[in-house]
């Protein structure tokens, strides 16, 4: 019952400032962070993080940017050209990679009970449009696919969060080693586990 997660606040939460806002709304839950820092990623993280040779990855960023398009009802052969999702899921990653190494991040693993779906109802839909009211994109992010497309750039919508089991166990061995992980009792345990 009890799972950890990656969650990384993007360089534009950096630069906004509102860290503490967002971290606030996990502690708020009861969800507890057992490890975090604040640093530079560098290209070889990004690439193992976001890897150009992952399929599904790679056609699901791309699958994202063609819905978002036609929710807005916007020619998505405009912008790129064609409506290959795997095209556009290699430019928007490429994007995405250049825009998480251009500033700090601040990268944390989470845990609690159900701590995955969890952060990720708190995070909300990576794309603001989408997110519902209440969340972290929802809330702090106005962004859309079409709009950050247009300029060349990924979306802004603040964090990254593991999106299942498996992802959150790679990437937390990823941008962690087991000695930056601390574990330690929260009064919500004493409480609720």
């Amino acid at each position: 019952m009890i799972e950890r997660t990656l969650v990384i606040l993007k360089p534009d939460a950096i630069q906004r400032g509102i860290m503490g806002d967002i971290i606030d709304r996990f502690e708020k839950r009861g969800l507890k962070i057992i490890g975090a820092k604040l640093f530079r990623p560098d290209q070889e993280l990004l690439d193992k993080h976001y890897p150009g040779d992952r399929d599904e990855l790679v056609e699901g960023i791309g699958q994202r940017t063609l819905n978002g398009y036609k929710d807005l009802g916007i020619d998505v052969k405009e912008q790129f050209g064609h409506e290959d999702p795997v095209k556009i899921g290699h430019e928007v990653r490429g994007w995405l990679v250049d825009f998480m190494k251009s500033g700090p991040v601040f990268a944390m693993v989470i845990s609690g009970p159900n701590a995955i779906e969890v952060v990720r109802k708190i995070r909300g839909n990576t794309e603001p449009l989408r997110a519902e009211l209440g969340t972290i994109t929802g809330d702090l992010s106005f962004d859309s696919s079409a709009f950050a497309n247009a300029q060349g750039r990924p979306i802004r919508n603040m964090v990254h969060a593991s999106g299942n089991k498996e992802e959150a166990e790679f990437e937390v061995g990823l941008w962690f080693s087991e000695s930056e992980l601390f574990d330690y009792d929260t009064v919500h345990q004493q409480s609720m586990i």
